[in-house]
């Protein structure tokens, strides 16, 4: 195995975590002749976001930067938010991103030890049996200025503290009637080290172990003694666990168990996002989306069924980088990330989606061309395809404009402008509806200027717009996904009672497009760009064959920087 201090990768910019690695492998006797040991440990109560793609990319990316590993394990301490469609979920989720654990493991697999080292730290005087209530807990724990006060069970005797401990996890008690608690410092300045609790009764059927527990292990309990038997030898976690490490230190060492080192770096905080578990749970159950995996969420399911790649989701966690320090980042770097990636992959086709029908009245009436089309000028080997033009077309409504100010360089009444790949043609005769609404434009076309056929195809007009030909168009729905939420910071926006009252009324609108018939051949997850609107993928699940569904990934470029603009 390469030691981390000889990695040929070393040469590129270290972030801090991976300095610090080297130091360690370097300095620590306890180190010596290992490789690095990390883990991904999410809890399976609800689907993994964008803020776990970043501790996935870290975890997995530091053990195949030093030659080592990195494994799954689920924290399933509490059974009565998790589940084993969770469990599925964050499997497929890991895989999708392109990683792949190279072990998989439970914190339930580890029950019985931590068990046992619950009995350890008992015999030793390390931990009691409490009779307080949550309630009274709270009232006895202090605050930030005073300190708490000791339970009146800590000094229980070890053979009172066995016997209670035993009837707890035989199932004699009630919920809520007793906890395990360490015996630490009731004035300890760090809240977590004030007699925190290792175990508390809860009769929930477990995913894995089933009715075999009734007591379960609390997350710090658990989580630093699973490092530890794994042999995890740094432990990356997110800021808010820099004040638990002090707990996390002291359970190793008083155990006396291989040590691992826990080292914080600063969460994913995106703007226009929520991140919360639990508010993304409440988003979920009181339908204000469809479910885990609808577009607008910052899932990895939900990104992956909008259209996002697991690339641009890769490259957006390398160019946000490893802080020390908790910040915000623009989602706009996200919509980046994915744009640059589909320009690069994305073969290019030509929908409307608000059509407006075009005659070209001097076109042959049953004639049929197929024009040649370049699927994606960025990507030579993708190829052309063939496109349908003739006499009846459809255009984008907002392509065209009855009182045009001179800077309008699409159609206008009189005005010229090139139909992609086909010919420039010239508005004759605008056609309204009894409520003025145009309905259709009459043009002719200049048969010389055809793309591509010579020196003559060469007259210049300002303006190009896409198309599809009537006759041979398909009718599909397409779906524009936008931003979930209106303010930057939908949890803290003074303006709103609760993160829902942010909630963008138009973040998903549901059109009905006319598209070029390749586009409606392509199979479920293909990504396209439909020239001149945006990126979007046919929906892996309501797309059917030759009937696609799309959702737009994101547009072509970032829109709300121009309603910023005008407010």
């Amino acid at each position: 195995m390469t030691h981390p201090a000889e990695n040929p990768e070393s040469h590129h910019h270290k972030n801090f975590i991976e300095i610090e690695v080297e130091k360690d492998f370097a300095n620590k006797e306890s180190l010596q002749g290992k490789t690095i040991q990390t883990r991904f440990p999410p809890e399976p109560n609800g689907y993994l976001h964008i803020g776990h793609a970043k501790s996935i990319c870290l975890n997995f990316g530091l053990a195949k930067t030093y030659g080592g590993k990195c494994n799954l394990r689920f924290d399933d301490t509490n059974p009565s938010k998790e589940s084993q469609e969770y469990v599925d979920s964050i499997q497929r989720d890991v895989r999708w991103l392109g990683f792949q654990w190279d072990n998989l493991f439970y914190a339930s697999d580890y029950f019985q030890q931590l068990y046992d080292w619950a009995l350890q730290l008992i015999r030793e005087g390390h931990a009691y049996v409490c009779d307080l209530s949550a309630e009274q807990m709270r009232e006895y724990r202090g605050t930030l200025t005073e300190p708490g006060k000791n339970s009146p069970y800590r000094d229980r005797t070890v053979d009172e503290n066995m016997d209670l401990f035993f009837r707890m996890k035989s199932g004699e008690f009630a919920e809520g009637t007793r906890t395990l608690r360490a015996k630490i410092d009731m004035g300890s300045p760090n809240f977590n080290l004030r007699d925190p609790v290792l175990y508390r009764i809860m009769n929930a059927h477990h995913h894995r172990t089933g009715n075999d527990w009734c007591i379960y292990p609390m997350y710090d309990w658990a989580h630093g003694q699973s490092d530890s038997i794994e042999g995890i030898t740094h432990s990356i976690c997110t800021l808010e666990f820099e004040n638990h490490r002090p707990l996390y230190d002291w359970f190793c060492k008083t155990l006396r168990i291989f040590h691992p080192r826990q080292v914080e770096f600063a969460r994913l905080n995106l703007s226009y996002t929520v991140m919360s578990k639990r508010k993304l749970l409440q988003l979920v159950t009181e339908k204000h989306v469809e479910g885990w995996d609808d577009p607008r969420m910052p899932t990895i399911s939900g990104y992956r069924r909008r259209g996002y790649t697991p690339e641009s989701i890769r490259n957006f966690c390398e160019t946000i980088g490893v802080a020390r320090f908790n910040g915000v980042i623009d989602v706009l770097v996200l919509e980046n990330a994915v744009r640059d990636h589909l320009n690069k992959t994305a073969s290019r086709y030509m929908a409307i989606l608000d059509p407006v029908k075009v005659t070209l009245i001097n076109y042959p009436d049953d004639q049929v061309e197929e024009l040649e089309a370049v699927n994606n000028p960025e990507d030579p080997a993708a190829g052309s395809r063939k496109l349908p033009f003739s006499k009846t077309l459809f255009i984008e409504r907002e392509d065209f404009m009855e009182n045009a100010p001179s800077k309008f360089f699409r159609l206008k009444p009189g005005g010229e402008v090139r139909l992609r790949y086909a010919y420039i043609i010239k508005c004759e005769e605008v056609i309204k509806d009894s409520s003025g609404k145009v309905i259709e434009l009459k043009c002719s076309y200049d048969p010389q200027t055809k793309s591509g056929s010579g020196p003559s195809a060469e007259r210049k007009v300002k303006g190009t717009i896409h198309w599809v030909s009537a006759s041979t168009g398909h009718c599909a729905e397409v779906r524009l996904y936008d931003r979930l939420f209106l303010s930057e910071t939908p949890e803290e926006a003074p303006e709103a009672k609760t993160f829902l009252d942010n909630i963008n009324p138009n973040s998903k609108t549901v059109l009905h497009a006319v598209i070029e018939p390749a586009l409606a051949q392509i199979l479920p997850g293909t990504r396209v760009q439909f020239e001149r609107n945006g990126y979007y993928c046919a929906d892996q699940i309501d797309s059917k064959p030759g009937a696609p569904v799309f959702n737009r990934i994101v547009t072509l470029k970032d829109t709300w920087a121009k309603i910023a603009a005008k407010e």
